[in-house]
Protein backbone atom coordinates (compact mmCIF):
# COMPACT_ATOMS: atom_id res chain seq x y z
CA UNK A 1 0.00 0.00 0.00
CA UNK A 2 1.40 3.41 -0.93
CA UNK A 3 1.22 6.38 1.40
CA UNK A 4 -0.82 9.34 0.19
CA UNK A 5 1.08 12.60 -0.08
CA UNK A 6 -0.23 16.17 -0.25
CA UNK A 7 0.52 16.34 -3.98
CA UNK A 8 -1.98 13.51 -4.54
CA UNK A 9 -5.48 14.66 -5.51
CA UNK A 10 -6.76 13.26 -2.18
CA UNK A 11 -6.78 16.80 -0.78
CA UNK A 12 -6.16 20.34 -1.99
CA UNK A 13 -3.09 22.49 -1.39
CA UNK A 14 -2.87 24.21 1.96
CA UNK A 15 -3.31 27.97 1.50
CA UNK A 16 -1.33 30.36 3.68
CA UNK A 17 -2.33 34.02 3.50
CA UNK A 18 0.41 36.26 4.86
CA UNK A 19 -0.01 39.82 6.04
CA UNK A 20 2.35 42.08 4.04
CA UNK A 21 3.86 43.60 7.19
CA UNK A 22 5.08 40.25 8.48
CA UNK A 23 8.84 39.93 8.34
CA UNK A 24 9.73 36.96 6.17
CA UNK A 25 12.85 36.37 8.27
CA UNK A 26 10.63 35.65 11.30
CA UNK A 27 7.88 33.80 9.44
CA UNK A 28 7.66 30.21 10.72
CA UNK A 29 6.20 28.89 7.44
CA UNK A 30 8.68 30.64 5.16
CA UNK A 31 10.66 27.41 4.51
CA UNK A 32 7.53 25.96 2.86
CA UNK A 33 7.34 28.56 0.07
CA UNK A 34 8.96 26.34 -2.57
CA UNK A 35 6.91 23.29 -1.61
CA UNK A 36 4.07 22.71 -4.13
CA UNK A 37 1.82 21.37 -1.35
CA UNK A 38 1.44 24.95 -0.08
CA UNK A 39 0.04 27.98 -1.85
CA UNK A 40 1.13 31.35 -0.48
CA UNK A 41 -0.87 34.53 -1.01
CA UNK A 42 -0.04 37.99 0.27
CA UNK A 43 -2.94 39.89 1.77
CA UNK A 44 -4.93 41.75 0.37
CA UNK A 45 -4.28 40.05 -2.98
CA UNK A 46 -6.95 37.47 -3.73
CA UNK A 47 -6.14 33.79 -3.38
CA UNK A 48 -5.85 32.53 -6.98
CA UNK A 49 -7.84 29.32 -6.46
CA UNK A 50 -11.42 28.39 -5.62
CA UNK A 51 -11.81 28.19 -1.83
CA UNK A 52 -15.29 26.65 -1.80
CA UNK A 53 -13.98 23.37 -0.37
CA UNK A 54 -11.74 24.96 2.25
CA UNK A 55 -11.93 25.46 6.00
CA UNK A 56 -10.07 28.20 7.85
CA UNK A 57 -8.07 27.41 10.94
CA UNK A 58 -9.09 29.76 13.70
CA UNK A 59 -10.50 30.05 17.18
CA UNK A 60 -14.11 29.45 18.11
CA UNK A 61 -15.15 26.82 15.60
CA UNK A 62 -15.66 23.09 15.89
CA UNK A 63 -12.51 21.04 16.39
CA UNK A 64 -10.90 19.92 13.14
CA UNK A 65 -11.80 16.25 12.67
CA UNK A 66 -11.89 13.31 10.26
CA UNK A 67 -15.02 14.87 8.76
CA UNK A 68 -12.72 17.58 7.36
CA UNK A 69 -10.48 15.11 5.49
CA UNK A 70 -11.69 16.23 2.08
CA UNK A 71 -11.27 19.95 2.80
CA UNK A 72 -8.35 22.17 2.04
CA UNK A 73 -6.89 24.26 4.86
CA UNK A 74 -6.49 28.02 4.87
CA UNK A 75 -4.29 29.69 7.49
CA UNK A 76 -3.90 33.40 8.14
CA UNK A 77 -0.31 34.27 9.00
CA UNK A 78 0.41 37.40 10.96
CA UNK A 79 0.35 38.72 14.47
CA UNK A 80 -3.03 38.24 16.12
CA UNK A 81 -3.80 41.92 15.53
CA UNK A 82 -2.92 41.66 11.82
CA UNK A 83 -4.78 38.37 11.42
CA UNK A 84 -7.87 40.11 12.81
CA UNK A 85 -7.53 42.69 10.00
CA UNK A 86 -7.48 39.90 7.40
CA UNK A 87 -10.33 37.92 8.94
CA UNK A 88 -13.26 39.81 7.32
CA UNK A 89 -12.02 38.71 3.89
CA UNK A 90 -12.20 35.03 4.86
CA UNK A 91 -15.17 34.91 7.24
CA UNK A 92 -17.18 33.10 4.56
CA UNK A 93 -15.03 30.02 5.12
CA UNK A 94 -16.12 27.62 7.86
CA UNK A 95 -13.77 27.93 10.82
CA UNK A 96 -12.17 24.93 12.46
CA UNK A 97 -10.29 25.05 15.73
CA UNK A 98 -7.55 22.88 17.11
CA UNK A 99 -7.65 21.04 20.41
CA UNK A 100 -5.49 22.44 23.19
CA UNK A 101 -1.91 22.38 21.99
CA UNK A 102 0.96 24.09 23.77
CA UNK A 103 3.09 26.56 21.87
CA UNK A 104 6.85 26.67 22.15
CA UNK A 105 7.03 30.02 20.36
CA UNK A 106 8.14 32.77 22.76
CA UNK A 107 5.67 35.62 22.72
CA UNK A 108 6.30 39.08 24.05
CA UNK A 109 3.71 41.70 23.23
CA UNK A 110 3.28 44.69 25.46
CA UNK A 111 0.37 46.00 23.37
CA UNK A 112 -1.84 43.05 22.50
CA UNK A 113 -2.58 39.89 24.52
CA UNK A 114 -2.24 36.72 22.47
CA UNK A 115 -5.06 34.23 22.96
CA UNK A 116 -4.24 31.23 25.14
CA UNK A 117 -4.96 29.00 22.12
CA UNK A 118 -2.44 30.93 20.04
CA UNK A 119 0.19 28.97 18.15
CA UNK A 120 2.90 29.87 15.69
CA UNK A 121 1.58 29.27 12.18
CA UNK A 122 3.89 26.30 11.65
CA UNK A 123 2.69 24.78 14.94
CA UNK A 124 -0.95 25.18 13.92
CA UNK A 125 -0.25 23.70 10.50
CA UNK A 126 1.62 20.74 11.97
CA UNK A 127 -1.21 20.06 14.44
CA UNK A 128 -3.90 20.31 11.75
CA UNK A 129 -2.07 17.96 9.39
CA UNK A 130 -1.50 15.51 12.25
CA UNK A 131 -5.24 15.56 13.11
CA UNK A 132 -6.13 14.91 9.46
CA UNK A 133 -3.57 12.07 9.20
CA UNK A 134 -1.68 13.93 6.50
CA UNK A 135 2.11 13.73 6.25
CA UNK A 136 4.09 15.93 8.62
CA UNK A 137 7.59 14.52 8.07
CA UNK A 138 10.10 17.33 7.70
CA UNK A 139 7.54 20.06 8.30
CA UNK A 140 9.21 21.30 11.47
CA UNK A 141 12.81 20.71 10.37
CA UNK A 142 13.64 24.41 10.15
CA UNK A 143 11.50 25.49 13.12
CA UNK A 144 13.85 26.67 15.85
CA UNK A 145 11.54 25.54 18.68
CA UNK A 146 10.72 22.15 17.09
CA UNK A 147 12.03 19.97 19.92
CA UNK A 148 10.35 22.00 22.62
CA UNK A 149 7.04 22.08 20.73
CA UNK A 150 7.02 18.31 20.25
CA UNK A 151 8.06 17.73 23.85
CA UNK A 152 5.38 20.04 25.28
CA UNK A 153 2.70 18.12 23.40
CA UNK A 154 4.01 14.60 23.96
CA UNK A 155 4.79 14.00 20.29
CA UNK A 156 7.77 12.10 18.93
CA UNK A 157 10.23 13.71 16.54
CA UNK A 158 9.98 12.42 12.98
Amino acid sequence: MTQTTPTDPAWPQTVIVIHPRERRSKCSVEPLRKNPDYLFATFPNPVPIDLSNYVRLGIGGPILSDADQCHGLLLLDGTWKRAAQMLPFYEHLPVRSLPLVHTAYPRKSEIFKDPDEGLATIEALYTALKLLNRPTAGLLDQYYWKSRFLELNGWQAE
